[in-house]
This record gives structure tokens, sequence and C-alpha cells, in this order.
């Protein structure tokens, strides 16, 4: 998902930060630890600027798009865009999440003028989104194990469902600690593709209202469904109980094919 010209957000998540030296005394890159709580309702990109990035471009400092970070080798990885587009960075071997395949926030530019679904880019800055696996619902239990703590679901250009994966920004009260987020599935036998979205703010009710990001891997749920799906997510907002749906297209390795021209983290978990 590229993104669309909304004002973007920093998540807190694991975050890793690529920054880019000076090409006149270096070229490679170097990358270091960011851990980034966000408070109050929108967080401008210039909460990237105070990390010390060397460019001063609005460009840079903002991300280009969200995707997914797929380990290819040791030495190597790709991001796929969208359900088509597929990138390879230039100026980076090994991911910096290891071998996790997780959703991540980039700031990228295009290193081609080709137009088919292999891309080559150079990454400016990765920062990753928490990744996690849904959950089975337990019934009448859900709430004990899982919570019932309120929670909103911001509607802009990274809560969305592509890959395979569900990525939400979230809104809640923060006073400083950790909150759980889970994505619970089974809780209508009728239905597979409906989930219930859990928040644990683990006795943290008292603060501010900030925001994050999670995401939540389906791929493992139907690696060979062949067609959309429509997932129905409820959750349990501030002004009651709310519910959302939202078609998704599981992850295929058919997308890397070449056709164009060219061969609040550690505070939600």
């Amino acid at each position: 998902m590229r993104f669309n010209g909304l004002k973007p957000i920093l998540k807190s998540a694991e975050t890793i930060s690529i920054k880019i030296e000076n090409q006149k005394k270096k070229s490679d890159m170097k990358t270091r630890k960011l851990s980034v709580l966000v408070f109050g309702f929108l967080v401008s990109v210039f909460g990237l600027t105070s990390c010390d990035m060397d460019s001063d471009n609005y460009n840079v400092q903002r991300p280009t798009a969200l995707v997914t970070v797929y380990p290819v080798t040791s030495e190597s990885f790709r991001m796929q865009l969208d359900d088509q587009t597929v990138l390879f960075p230039t100026n980076m071997k090994a991911s910096p999440f290891g071998d996790k395949k997780v959703r991540a926030l980039v700031s990228y530019e295009y290193e081609d003028n080709a137009t088919g679904n292999l891309r080559t880019v150079r990454v400016n800055w990765i920062d990753s989104i928490r990744t996690k696996q849904p959950v089975v619902s337990k019934g009448s239990d859900d709430e004990k194990l899982y919570g019932n703590d309120g929670v909103e679901i911001v509607r802009d250009w990274v809560t969305v469902a592509e890959d395979g994966y569900l990525t939400l920004r979230l809104r809640t009260i923060w006073g400083g600690g950790k909150h759980i987020i889970n994505l619970v599935g089974g809780v209508n036998k009728d239905n597979v593709y409906e989930f219930d979205l859990r928040h644990n703010a683990q006795g943290d009710i008292s603060g501010v209202l900030g925001d994050a990001l999670i995401a939540f891997d389906l791929n493992s749920m139907w690696p060979d469904h062949p067609e959309e799906v429509k997932i129905k997510l409820n959750w349990k907002s501030f002004s009651g109980k709310k519910s959302m749906e939202f078609p998704l297209k599981m992850h295929s390795d058919k997308s890397v094919i070449v056709t164009g021209d060219i061969a609040k983290s550690r505070f939600v978990d």
C-alpha cells in the first residue's frame, strides 16, 4: 500500500531506522534502534526528523508505503507492495528483521523507470510494525483471557487488508504501560471469516489518547484460498460495539513473476 497523501504517523512497534550517511563520505548504511511511543490524536512526520536523520527532505522523512517484508536468503529480502508489485532493495542485503515476516512502513525511491511488477528501490529507512498471528476463541473465557477494554480503529491509509495481512491503526488511552491486542478467530461458527479484536489494557486506563499500529497474519488460515475473502471485524469502542468488513486476498508467490522491463511496539503486544 503506497502512501496516499494523508498525514502519516509513527507507530509504537519494534523499530529499526535505516540511516543513510552522506554519500560523499560513505556509501554503506547503518542501522539503529528507535523506540517511539505515539501520544495524541495525530503525530506528524517531524517526530522522525527529531531522530537526527541526515536529510531535511520531507519526502524522505515520511513513509512511502506500507509493505510486507519477506526474507529470501540470509543476505537478501523483498518487500511486497500490493497484490502484484514486489520491491527489491539495492542498498540493503539482509533484512533488518532477521528471518521474520513482518509488516513495515518504508521510505524508498525507485531506481528504475520500469512499470512492471518487479521494481528495484533504494531504501531511506524502514520501520517494522508489531506483527502477530490470530488466536482461537475460548468462548465465554475470551474476556478473561484477551481483555475487553475500549479501543478505536482509525480509518486511514494504514488501516488496510492486503497480502493476507490485516493492518490496523488503533487509538486508545495510554498511561505508559504495555497493552495487549489480539485478533480472535472462531467467534462465529457460521462465518469463519469473522473475528473479534480484543484489547487488554492491563489496568493502564488513565492517561491520554494515542495511536499505535499492529498487524495480523491471516495467510496460514487459508493458504490455498484462490479468491478474495471478506473479513468481518468486531470490537468494543469507547461508544459501544462496532464492526467493519475488509476485502482480503491471501499472499501468493505468483506475484514474483517478471512481467516488466527488469528481471506505541514496546507499548503494544
